[in-house]
């Protein structure tokens, strides 16, 4: 099987990439890389196809070195990740330190990066520094939803490649193909995902994901009065908390049983004083990380809630677009007639600067009121965007 087949519409990054990483190349590849792309692009899976083509020293060697590298597990391999707001500075000096080590197995020790978006400048710095005086045998693979994301002076010290967003159709093959899922399933997945890998994925193999997506969509729909329009928020923020706790409740658990093992303590054990602050400094990053989660969940919505108002403004405008919520397609229509498209274009910008708002920092639940607030603002004072 090609070692790159997984890598779903890209064939010009992973040219380059192959090319870069091949044992026989007349000259080394660069020291730093930075792989943007869109949400959901393949930006860590290429990230780390690259790092295990160039840990391998022959062919023949890169699969078994990815499922390392896919477990993290790797002597030649460091991450740099973060499931907070921030990648905080304590673990970019940690990294940089493991650059500097030489390979154990492989040709280079390579360091990913999978979100450089997410440091802020000081941290930034610290990076920088070991940019400027690479290690000879290591190589740097940052990722970044797009170079604006990271300061001038990193970009300037990395080769950019840019991914594109995978078609729907590639997403639904590949889930087809590799993951068994049925045909029928995949494309609808791949359709509501809007190309974005790895929620396609999990929309396609756990149901409750998809029937909190439906929920979002249904509320989103539903609403009529201001009442509505703060019900709906109150009730979208339980979706994404429900979302949130789904994917971090076993891992907090899992995490907070291994603590306490290495301290010499039994899962449920009663905590000495002595222990206490190791414990709480755990169960603040655990806090931490799921704020981040919950974020992450609101602005997965919001990103749904945009794909609703772009098939509104589609048909409000008389194209016969393909939608990507088709299973709401009688009340998109209904909307759409219902709304000018002044109206529907207004609600799209409504969402995006919900998303920048949450971006800032801004309580999730006042987001979202803001947000449905504007659907029913304009009916009751009379818009003329809105068609009676």
């Amino acid at each position: 099987m090609n070692f790159w087949a997984e890598i779903v519409g890209q064939p010009e990054a992973v040219r380059t990439l192959q090319q870069a990483a091949d044992p026989a190349a007349p000259a080394p590849p660069a020291h730093a890389w930075l792989i943007t792309g869109p949400p959901g692009s393949g930006r860590s899976n290429l990230a780390f196809r690259f790092a295990a083509a160039l840990i391998a020293r022959t062919e023949a060697d890169r699969q078994a070195v990815f499922e390392q590298v896919s477990a993290r597990t790797h002597p030649d391999l460091g991450v740099l990740t973060t499931q907070k707001l921030l990648i905080d500075i304590k673990a970019a000096r940690e990294i940089v330190t493991t650059a500097h080590y030489a390979p154990a197995e492989g040709r280079f020790r390579v360091i990913v990066i999978e979100d450089a978006d997410r440091m802020p400048e000081r941290t930034s710095n610290v990076l920088l520094k070991a940019l400027e005086e690479p290690p000879e045998r290591t190589i740097w693979v940052l990722c970044a939803p797009s170079e604006a994301d990271l300061l001038p002076t990193i970009r300037s010290r990395t080769r950019s490649l840019r991914l594109v967003t995978p078609s729907p159709d590639d997403i639904a093959r590949l889930l087809h193909e590799r993951d068994g899922i049925d045909a029928g399933a995949a494309e609808r997945a791949a359709r509501l995902a809007q190309s974005h890998i790895g929620m396609a994925r999990r929309l396609a193999s756990d149901p409750e994901s998809l029937a909190r997506r439906d929920r979002s969509i249904e509320v989103a729909l539903s609403i009529e009065t201001l009442g509505d329009a703060m019900r709906a928020a109150a009730s979208l923020v339980k979706v994404a908390e429900a979302d949130a706790a789904a994917l971090t409740e076993q891992l907090d658990a899992r995490e907070r049983d291994e603590a306490l093992r290495s301290l010499g303590l039994a899962p449920g054990a009663a905590i000495p004083p002595q222990m206490r602050a190791q414990v709480r400094a755990l169960e603040e990053d655990q806090k931490r990380r799921a704020t981040r989660s919950l974020r992450d969940g609101i602005d997965r919505i919001l990103t749904d809630l945009l794909s609703l108002y772009r098939d509104v403004l589609l048909v409000a405008l008389g194209a016969a677009p393909e939608l990507v919520n088709r299973e709401q397609g009688a009340r998109i229509e209904g909307l759409a007639e219902r709304w000018s498209p002044a109206r529907a274009l207004a609600m799209v910008t409504a969402v995006e600067t919900a998303r920048e708002r949450l971006s800032r920092g801004i309580t999730p639940g006042l987001v979202l009121e803001a947000l449905f607030a504007a659907i029913v603002t304009p009916a009751t004072a009379g818009a003329p965007g809105v068609r009676r």
